[in-house]
């Protein structure tokens, strides 16, 4: 008898409890991959594996469906295989030791992956049920979300034909999220010869800040390290003829620099110290609720090479202007930020200084032009610009089928209306979408609190009224 045999839905529990007894942490799910094919070939659907380990299973519509749209359900194989420090399970080959407690369902010492194995179990069990009334539906099972979303990157959809996506990889029941951003990173590089000259040399450092993650903070206001170490530049050099050496700051595209530093040489210390010390006093008055223990300080360095004055004048007046931060609010979306760019790292390689930016956006000709206003502007300085892979935006739909069926459903199974929001962050309902036009997509899922960490917990009650909506929504895809 299994652990989470008494709980209901007992048929959503009982999958949940075998995908945790396999082995299925990020870049290690063949073993699942193979299970679900499995699944199918015994429940005889049709059904697709790809070399990525993605999975795609077709089930028929149910009598008086056949005419109704497609719909796909989807959520992803791999979890967070984190585990405490004296835990001594193999995540790589042992399946986890579950536990119930009260409400929640845990694993001891360790992740529980509900983060998606909960949308793969809600999956297995309509594929598997005689009773629930559907339309056509492609269940799609993909790897490495936790990775970089690289199973649906790589997922082919061209037999695809759902017009209705229902994504299972949300954590908070009675929120719908309805858009996300996209992305794509840039990368600009500014290369010169250098030289030594005679003189003194000062660190400018910038640090004490927030930072944050540069979507779901973004928004809140808080200093970028690499734009203010940009603005300190820029105010020694209205002072005193300034020449660059080196630039450090920031470690991730994807989070808001905390610190920041650069080694100059100038030809008035006293006044370059000056420049620093007002500048220090300006942000501390600027930024006094978002980042209080902010510091700018200019100390003595060694001598060092140096950028000629022109390249030195390029990079300062790009650091000072480019684009950072919120750049448009959604219009559709209260309180939503639409576009946003971070500067997130700065770095010195050989002759060369690189900025690395990450572009997020809810609406994908924003997310480009944004791009190119970057990729001008460092062309114009004389720099070389790389710009990488974007990924789409899951675009807000003001006429969405789903979503109103979705909320209607909500409201007859609960007594109150869900809660309709949008992330300024990635989901793979973004990839997909930008790979299927006009796909009408909603994401929802049951409470799951800490994940990622082994104090990760689901919600028992909450993956019940989850599953039961799911089942009215395709109830009502008539």
């Amino acid at each position: 008898m299994g652990v989470l045999s008494n709980l209901e839905p007992k048929e959503v529990f009982s999958y949940f409890e075998e995908i945790c007894g396999i082995p299925h942490g990020s870049g290690n799910t063949q073993a699942i991959s193979d299970h679900i094919v499995n699944f199918a070939k015994k429940h005889d659907l049709r059904y697709r594996q790809d070399e990525a380990g993605n999975v795609v299973i077709f089930k028929p519509a149910t009598p008086g469906y056949e005419d109704a749209d497609t719909v796909m359900l989807q959520g992803h194989m791999d979890m967070v295989a984190e585990q405490d420090p004296d835990c001594t399970k193999d995540m790589m080959t042992e399946g986890l030791d579950l536990f119930v407690d009260g409400d929640l369902v845990g694993a001891r010492g360790t992740t529980l992956g509900g983060d998606d194995g909960i949308a793969v179990a809600m999956e297995l069990a309509i594929l598997a049920s005689k009773e629930v009334e559907h339309p056509e539906l492609e269940c799609v099972f993909t790897v490495g979300e936790e990775i970089g979303m690289v199973g649906a990157r790589a997922l082919d959809t061209s037999d695809l034909k759902a017009k209705y996506m229902l994504n299972l990889d949300s954590e908070a029941d009675g929120i719908f999220t309805v858009s996300c951003a996209g992305a794509a990173r840039v990368l600009v590089r500014f290369s010169g010869e250098r030289e030594t000259l005679a003189g003194k040399a000062l660190k400018v450092s910038v640090g004490g800040l927030a930072g944050g993650h540069s979507g779901e903070e973004i928004h809140k206001g808080r200093a970028n390290a690499d734009i203010m170490l940009g603005r300190a530049l820029f105010e020694i050099s209205r002072k005193t003829e300034l020449r660059l050496a080196e630039a450090y700051g920031g470690t991730k595209d994807n989070a808001i620099p905390r610190e920041a530093s650069a080694t100059i040489m100038v030809s008035d210390v006293e006044a370059a110290v000056e420049a620093v010390a007002e500048l220090e006093r300006n942000l501390r008055n600027e930024y006094r609720v978002t980042d209080p223990g902010v510091w700018v300080k200019a100390e003595a360095s060694d001598v060092v090479q140096v950028f000629s004055r022109k390249i030195s004048e390029r990079i300062t007046a790009f650091m000072f202007t480019v684009p950072n931060g919120v750049q448009v609010m959604s219009a559709d979306v209260e309180g939503l930020v639409q576009t946003s760019t971070n500067l997130g790292q700065i770095y010195t390689e050989g002759d060369s200084i690189c900025f690395s930016f990450l572009v997020r956006s809810s609406v994908n000709s924003q997310r480009d032009e944004t791009v190119e206003r970057i990729q001008s502007m460092a062309m114009a300085l004389g720099a070389r610009v790389e710009v990488g892979a974007a990924y789409s935006a899951w675009e807000y739909k003001a006429d969405s089928r789903l979503r109103d069926t979705m909320i209607e459903a909500y409201k007859a199974l609960n007594g109150t209306e869900p809660k309709v929001e949008a992330l300024h962050a990635g989901l793979e309902c973004g990839i997909l979408s930008g790979k299927m036009s006009g796909l009408d997509a909603v994401s929802i899922g049951p409470d799951l609190t800490d994940i990622h960490t082994p104090r990760e917990r689901l919600h028992i009650e909450s993956t019940g009224r989850i599953y039961k909506l799911t089942l009215e929504t395709l109830k009502r895809l008539k």
